[in-house]
């Protein structure tokens, strides 16, 4: 009998492998045909658009607006979500309808290979393993210290500017690709004139504050070398790149990148890694 444990902590006891499956997260569509579980896949959101292969099945509107409805009347064994992607009141909903929902919320890349295993470990039927015993193996060569991390900003949005904590998956990524997260201890604070320096905060028991809005002041003050604009979830154009060259000078790089590199975890993410290890290579002195 096939068992998943979720982030939430909720032990599910599936009766048999799942045969009809909707994926609301991209990583997760691409981590089911990786792992030869894409024929099983009946539903996704119009952001999974990796592998080849996905564009026959059938959409169920994006991350944060699932169509609750439809994606029941597809009669799923189960349903991927994630913690952080995908809307509470929609997993609610669906778990209201009696589907069978797992959640996920992996904020490393070897949290996020774990999550792959346990997906495999759906399927016993599928030859799983030899797919995670070769992400290991490159996940083990890409994965590569230096004593001299190369200062890195990653913003995720421009106005207002945001960027990422250390306990994020996009942190871990450029930590693992030689980089360092230049705001890696700089958490969000409330309202937005305190996250600014304008106001004192006010305690938000229970909110992200892995997210934190920033000032360009703050940017310049931290140096960062490279500057990395991912095409999602804010799509950095190149007139956004020349505000950070002129703001930043010649001595930083800033280069526009796949965000799915920098974000999309599981068996995706070593794809990516090998990506975002070159974009960092290429920024040392």
């Amino acid at each position: 009998m096939p068992r998943f444990a979720d982030a939430r902590g909720h032990v599910h006891d599936l009766p048999a492998e799942p045969m009809r499956i909707v994926s609301l997260v991209p990583s997760d569509t691409y981590n089911l045909f990786a792992l030869g579980a894409g024929e099983r896949v009946v539903g996704r959101t119009i952001y999974c658009v990796e592998p080849s292969g996905v564009e026959p099945i059938e959409t169920v509107g994006g991350t944060k607006n699932a169509d609750v409805e439809r994606i029941v009347a597809l009669a799923p064994d189960v349903v991927l979500a994630n913690q952080e992607e995908n809307r509470r009141v929609d997993v609610e909903r669906l778990e209201a309808a009696g589907l069978r929902v797992l959640v996920s919320f992996p904020r490393t890349v070897v949290a996020g290979l774990e999550h792959a295993a346990a997906l495999a470990a759906l399927f016993p039927s599928l030859d799983g393993e030899a797919v995670l015993s070769e992400a290991r193996a490159q996940y083990a060569r890409l994965s590569t210290a230096t004593a001299a991390p190369v200062p890195t900003f990653i913003p995720i949005w421009m106005e207002p500017l945001m960027t990422v904590h250390a306990d994020t998956f996009i942190s871990d990524v450029v930590e693992l690709c030689g980089g360092r997260n230049v705001f890696s201890d700089r958490r969000r604070r409330y309202p937005l004139a305190a996250d600014l320096g304008r106001r004192e905060a006010v305690a938000k028991p229970g909110r992200d504050d892995r997210y934190p809005r920033v000032t360009m002041e703050e940017v310049q003050a931290r140096a960062p070398k490279l500057v990395l604009l991912p095409d999602e979830p804010h799509d950095f154009s190149e007139a956004d790149a020349e505000i950070f060259r002129a703001a930043l000078g010649p001595e930083t790089q800033v280069v526009r990148c796949n965000g799915r590199d920098l974000m999309w975890y599981g068996l995706r993410s070593l794809e990516g890694l090998t990506t975002v290890a070159d974009h960092i290579a290429a920024a040392k002195p």
